[in-house]
């Protein structure tokens, strides 16, 4: 994948750049060798509703095409999630544009309402134009809860000329009061089922901890046992209890690690996008290191165990870096391509991870990515820094009914 890398943040005394973004070697082969195009993730829950409303409001107010853009993380660039009436050229000239307006105004897309001649905004765009197109009209789609939050915009282009006071405009805005409604209804819906299954987990916890604590007595009770049989010299009822011991033990070892690395989960139920930020913005708080956080996804939809393990994938690759690195800057990358989700963590340090079984948690991260279907790489060449990789294919169409 070689997408043009954005300038980074930097220290004062320091200047530093990304020369280009980390190779990404994913297993396309045979059927798979046309995998080098970027691909759209599969259309979820959002994609499918918003497809079907938008299609409903090109019928009822006669234009030619139209989409729907989400704003990214970022808070700069929007990205197509929803498109009718487009060709594939045109629709790949859409997909990604800027927030920013040069001509109308840097918050024009949050005001309100924008009518404007279609070649004009290509033209300021530097796409092609799009010729059986005349006019656009865009609509901000903004949060009901808090109409300061931008959630995207709403674009439907025309084959005549529009006004922002004529009967088209006015259907738009009505449409786009829906979408916006839609798109928080699918997220908050999200988020309450995100919550009501980690409580899900965390009642599974506490069963396993109190599981635990009777094995853990059981064991203790065995070790004064053994203690009695040794003074005595009682050989055989030594061994006895030692073997009851161990097996406690390692009853008691397995309810551990499941408690680790299944149950116990820090995930925000907004979801792990959300839940990445939050952690980048915890890292850039507690070390001197540049971290810039680039997500390419504008809604990324997938079940609770897979968010729980990339989370603690990318938490415990952050904190390698903090620790062992010695970098200045590192970035986090989550991008979508050839059907897989790609989570890289990468740093200019030192360079010196090492590949040996049981670094650097290694093990754990491994185990981690093989529960949902994936894979971990890492690069590390001295003086040249770290490079961890995370990818997975996307989950099949069916997996609400199988999570769920």
């Amino acid at each position: 994948m070689n997408k043009p890398m954005e300038w980074m943040d930097k220290p004062d005394n320091t200047a530093f750049f990304w020369t280009r973004d980390p190779e990404f070697a994913l297993p396309c082969t045979g059927e798979d060798a046309e995998c080098e195009a970027p691909q759209k993730p599969r259309a979820g829950d959002l994609d499918a509703l918003l497809n079907m409303y938008l299609d409903t409001a090109l019928g009822f107010i006669h234009a030619k095409a139209g989409v729907v853009r989400v704003l990214l993380p970022d808070e700069q660039t929007l990205q197509v999630i929803s498109a009718v009436g487009l060709s594939g050229e045109e629709l790949e000239a859409e997909r990604i544009v800027e927030l920013a307006c040069e001509e109308c105004g840097k918050d024009s897309f949050r005001l309100g309402i924008c009518v404007a001649d279609a070649d004009f905004c290509e033209t300021r765009n530097g796409s092609q134009p799009h010729r059986q197109f005349r006019s656009v009209i865009s609509i901000p789609l903004k949060s009901r809860k808090a109409p300061e939050i931008l959630l995207g915009v709403f674009t439907l282009f025309f084959d005549t000329p529009q006004s922002s006071s004529g009967n088209a405009a006015n259907m738009a805005v009505s449409f786009a009061e829906l979408l916006s409604g839609l798109i928080e209804h699918i997220k908050s819906s999200r988020e309450t089922k995100r919550a009501e299954l980690l409580m899900e987990r965390q009642t599974i916890a506490n069963e396993i901890h109190d599981s635990l604590a009777q094995t853990l007595n059981y064991a203790r009770m065995n070790t004064k046992l053994l203690s009695d049989a040794v003074r005595n010299n009682n050989g055989t009822m030594a061994a006895k209890y030692a073997d009851d011991i161990d097996e406690a033990l390692e009853i008691g070892q397995k309810a551990v690690r499941a408690l680790i690395t299944d149950f116990r989960s820090e995930m925000d139920p907004a979801g792990l996008l959300h839940a990445l930020q939050t952690l980048a913005g915890q890292f850039r708080r507690q070390h001197a290191i540049v971290l810039d956080c680039m997500i390419r996804i504008a809604d990324l939809d997938l079940p609770l165990e897979h968010e729980i393990q990339v989370y603690h994938i990318v938490r415990e690759a952050l904190s390698n870096i903090a620790k062992h690195s010695s970098a200045s800057h590192a970035r986090l990358i989550v991008d979508h391509l050839c059907g897989y989700y790609i989570f890289a963590v990468e740093d200019n340090g030192i360079g010196t991870f090492s590949q040996v079984e049981g670094h650097y948690g290694i093990i754990i991260m491994r185990e981690r990515a093989q529960r949902i279907g994936g894979e971990i790489r890492v690069e590390s060449a001295k003086g040249l820094g770290t490079c961890v990789q995370l990818f997975f294919p996307e989950p099949g169409t069916n997996w609400r009914t199988v999570h769920d």
